[in-house]
């Protein structure tokens, strides 16, 4: 079987091979080369220990940062790879770091210290795959299996926990019976993992194509962070409108946004306050009046808990507030939302808006569904037409009202705002001379 391997990766497995030492491409390199995906990562395997590494590549631009667990990091060609001294591992106490590694001389035995089999499999320069685990046969086969006890290795790191909910959302693999159970009985290991560490999980999760499934099999593993969830998880939702409890309606919005970070959290987070505004009339029909604003509330605690970035939280949670919002199919209306959010935004917050509806009762929102189309489209037109819908785009600026006769401060302003609205409204039009005059007169 033949693979293409980059020149640098190919030198170092040479070298070391060259020098008496055994050296395997291993991990999610030899993976991802077998299921037909381009890597992006090249770990290397050694018998050679750290000093006797370094000795190899003696000259060569070298990273000692991860001597301690046998890690020597070589740059070549631009590229960084990490060769590693075949290993075993001593306890996880912080659920992150073995507290210490052993150097052995068994390629297997390294192997074994690994997550899951589809990563414990190494290749050889001459295309040899050491697959002691049936990685290859699980690769083929959709299966994701843990290496040996499944428990021991969730407990050993616990963000092993939220990786293998992302190679099934990422890769659409089935996880293993023991593996599966393994993560719901030992989900509570998050308790011990770094929340950066969680994020960087849970957003790629959310990227992958089977998301929604995960989501579905395993939202007790997802409580352990976000704990908010629960009471979405168990709410029913009597209504004409939702066909499905909040959090299968959740899923089912979350299967129909495109699969950017910013979209997905979104739509996950959207109804995360219905359980708490939920009330029910004398007919049996539940409402959920405010639940917007809540949403947009315990949206924000939660996602500063995962320490996602100032600008994600913000554009998050402005999706989260204005989901439910009524906007009019006009054009004054939709210049509104495009000067308050900005294009990008607005366009995001259709997007969710049409992931909501088609996580309700189909028959219901036939309607609501081509009226969101003629709004994209409306919208794109606005836009594409370089009309008025914020004051960079007004035809006259701050300098031009204090040329009129008004003072400089606030009320300046207040005059620019006044005639934005007039403009957007369509009461004005957006041209300067126009603008001028009306400057003039007041």
């Amino acid at each position: 079987m033949n693979f293409e391997i980059p020149s640098g990766a190919e030198y170092i497995l040479k070298t070391l091979t060259g020098a008496g030492y055994e050296a395997w491409l291993v991990g999610g390199c030899v993976r991802d080369l077998l299921r037909g995906v381009p890597p992006h990562d090249w770990d290397i395997c050694t018998s050679a220990r750290p000093e006797e590494t370094e000795a190899c590549f003696a000259g060569r631009r070298i990273i000692e940062a991860g001597l301690q667990h046998g890690t020597v990091t070589i740059l070549e060609g631009g590229e960084a790879y990490e060769v590693t001294t075949y290993r075993t591992e001593g306890p996880y106490s912080d659920s992150r770091r073995p507290d210490y590694v052993r150097f052995v001389a068994s390629l297997e035995a390294d192997l074994a210290r690994r997550d899951f089999t589809m990563n414990a499999i190494a290749l050889g320069l001459d295309g040899d795959i050491r697959d002691p685990f049936g990685g290859e046969k699980d690769i083929r086969a959709g299966l994701l299996r843990c290496v040996g006890d499944p428990a021991q290795r969730f407990q050993e790191d616990g963000l092993r926990v939220m990786r293998a909910l992302r190679f099934g959302a990422v890769f659409g693999c089935q996880v293993e019976e023991k593996t599966a159970r393994a993560i719901h009985e030992n989900r509570h290991v998050l308790e011990h993992v770094a929340a950066e560490r969680i994020n960087v999980e849970l957003c790629r999760l959310l990227e992958g194509e089977q998301a929604g499934e995960i989501l579905r099999q395993y939202p007790d593993v997802l409580c352990v962070f976000w704990p908010e969830l629960e009471p979405l998880v168990a709410l029913e939702q009597n209504t004409p409108w939702h066909c499905w409890g909040g959090w299968e309606h959740t899923i089912h919005a979350v299967e129909a946004v495109p699969a950017q970070t910013v979209l997905r959290l979104a739509v996950l987070l959207h109804d995360i306050g219905k359980p708490g505004c939920k009330t029910t009339d004398e007919n049996g029909i539940d409402h959920f009046y405010g639940h917007p604003a809540v949403s947009a509330e315990l949206a924000k605690g939660m996602l500063r808990a995962l320490k996602f970035d100032n600008e994600t939280r913000k554009q998050v949670v402005t999706l989260v507030e204005y989901h439910d919002v009524q906007i009019p199919l006009r054009e004054s209306s939709i210049r509104r939302w495009l000067g308050r959010l900005g294009p990008e935004r607005f366009f995001q917050l259709l997007a969710v808006k049409r992931a909501d509806a088609m996580g309700q009762a189909y028959e219901k929102v036939q309607g609501r569904l081509a009226e969101l189309e003629e709004m994209r489209a409306l919208a794109e037109k606005i836009v594409a037409q370089g009309q008025c819908f914020s004051l960079k785009d007004l035809a006259v600026n701050g300098r031009d009202v204090i040329a009129a006769g008004i003072a400089p401060g606030p009320e300046v302003g207040r005059v620019l705002s006044g005639l934005l609205e007039r403009v957007v409204s369509g009461e004005l039009p957006n041209q300067r001379e126009r603008l001028l005059a009306l400057l003039r007169d007041l």
